[in-house]
């Protein structure tokens, strides 16, 4: 993770439960889905050393799956003397494996792989598995597996190629499972880490949305001082969550600015100001730089590029027209966990780099302030209700800093962003007055390539419109929306005949992963 200064939980205020984090891509839903237990928990890395990790008083350790065979030289490091250390620990895929190899048990490749879906049978339905019924569905993702457990150890449950899909200590409080309970193609994940969590490690379940706000305004009062601070709002809900959150803790020394980059979708702009300007009143700045960004990105078409330069042009023009308003030691953003773990760890690879986490420039004026870093999206939003914020904004779509320049694959201009805006706005309005429930987020794509149609008797040379619709509960994983075809089609014929420069409409029926739910 990034080294920028941020705000952290104090580990010392709450129950935590610390995530080894041994190279699983999406260790994050292990995290989400314990905290939906109301027990708060954190990644940190694998080689952390055991004092540092004794230091946080952790109330459990979850050892996350990973790409890595136990046995291999090369495997990830991590300090054994965790398992000696009294601490509740629950280890996941790789984790299991470790668990079992480092206490002297006997970890090998399988006969068969196992990937997907596949029937568990529970041989011990006590503790861990408690109310597990006796024969359910896990997913599963491993080629090594446990053939012998150490010793003090009972083997919970098996499957057809791994005879130990789940084993327990529990005198030593020690559990591990080879398949993963934390995604939601295991249908009772939930149910047993809420055992472990409870049954096994004695949680108490003191994580609330509630007790984040006090703890937060109270580190942005330590940490601000009597220093002025710059909020970067967009309109969207963290960044507007993060403004609601400052306000409470800072009133006046905070100023809050909106900077139209040119990217937004269709009446974004005059939205965000009809909605931020009265509440913020002389707080509130408007700044249209929309030009200044579209000449820093003229003939730029790498999405990591763009990503940088936006990145970094927000800073200059907020240190510019900061400049305006006097001094700020302070900038505030409304960066998630999501977005810190998609660009990249030690332990993980970048998945995208996002604007206000790698984009940002290391010469920045600003010390850097990231109250919800810690937060998933579905957090966010509950806090964005407790601080009062009107429903179209904590309910709003994700909206990527980048904006409308990674959804327009290639060179971005202001003809090309017109096509993808009015294309967007179309799905839009069909969707919303579709009645679809279920719906999480939906969005045009403007490809680079070009295709051939007939449009008015003539031969026609121009580009298709990409339509992506997904369903998720968390972002980490997502499957595309089974829409109705009549739908479909009258979006797409309203796209063909309003928009200029569109001659096909195509829908993205790639699900998450192997895809990322943003095109670039």
């Amino acid at each position: 993770m990034t080294e920028q200064s941020h705000l952290r939980q104090s580990p010392t205020q709450r129950e935590i439960v610390l995530v080894l984090d041994f190279g699983a891509q999406y260790v994050q839903l292990i995290v989400r889905r314990i905290r939906e237990q109301n027990v708060y928990a954190e990644v940190v890395p694998c080689d952390t050393p055991i004092e540092q990790l004794l230091e946080r008083k952790p109330a459990a350790l979850v050892l996350s799956g990973g790409p890595s065979s136990v046995y291999e030289k090369d495997a990830p490091k991590f300090d054994p003397q965790i398992f000696h250390a009294g601490i509740p620990i629950l280890g996941i895929c790789y984790g299991c494996q470790l668990m079992a190899y480092t206490l002297d048990g006997k970890v090998a490749p399988g006969d068969q792989r196992e990937f997907g879906r596949t029937e568990l049978h529970v041989i011990e339905p006590d503790t861990l598995l408690a109310g597990v019924p006796e024969h359910t569905i896990c997913w599963m993702s491993h080629g090594d597996r446990v053939e012998q457990p150490p010793d003090g150890f009972m083997v919970l449950a098996e499957t057809e190629h791994s005879p130990i899909a789940a084993m327990a200590d529990l005198d030593r409080r020690l559990c591990g499972v080879q398949f993963h309970p934390e995604v939601q193609h295991t249908p009772e994940g939930s149910l047993i880490l809420r055992n472990f969590l409870y049954n096994v490690a004695g949680c108490s379940g003191d994580w609330r949305t509630e007790s984040f706000i006090e703890q937060a305004v109270e580190e942005i009062r330590a940490q601000v001082g009597d220093e002025r601070i710059l909020c970067t709002l967009s309109g969207g809900v963290d960044s507007s969550v993060v403004a609601m959150l400052m306000d409470r803790a800072l009133a006046d020394q905070l100023t809050c600015m909106f900077i139209d980059h040119g990217l937004l979708r269709k009446n974004e702009a005059e939205q965000v100001c009809a909605i931020f300007g009265p509440r913020l009143g002389d707080r509130f700045k408007f700044v249209d730089a929309s030009d200044h960004f579209l000449s820093k990105l003229e003939g730029v078409e790498d999405p990591e590029q763009k990503r940088r330069i936006i990145g970094e042009t927000f800073i200059r023009v907020f240190e510019r027209e900061a400049a305006k308003l006097g001094d700020f030691k302070f900038i505030a953003h409304g960066t998630l966990y999501p977005d810190v773990i998609e660009s990249g760890s030690d332990t993980t690879a970048t998945i995208k780099t996002h604007h206000n986490v790698g984009g940002l420039p290391d010469d920045m004026i600003f010390e850097n302030i990231e109250p919800l870093r810690l937060l998933f999206k579905d957090e966010v939003r509950r806090v964005g209700r407790e601080l009062g914020l009107p429903a179209e904004i904590v309910n709003r779509q994700p909206f990527p800093g980048p904006g409308l320049a990674v959804r327009i694959i290639g060179d971005v201009t202001p003809e090309r962003l017109d096509t993808v805006r009015e294309a967007d706005a179309i799905l839009r309005e069909e969707l919303e007055s579709s009645g679809i429930k279920g719906l999480a987020q939906w969005f045009a794509v403007l490809s680079s390539m070009r295709s051939v149609g007939v449009m008015g008797d003539g031969r026609t040379y121009e580009h298709p419109i990409i339509l992506r619709v997904v369903t998720t509960d968390d972002f980490m994983t997502a499957d595309w929306a089974d829409l109705p075809h009549e739908l479909l089609g009258r979006i797409s014929n309203r796209i063909v005949n309003e928009v200029r420069g569109v001659n096909r409409v195509v829908y993205d029926i790639t699900s998450k992963p192997p895809g990322t739910i943003e095109w670039e």
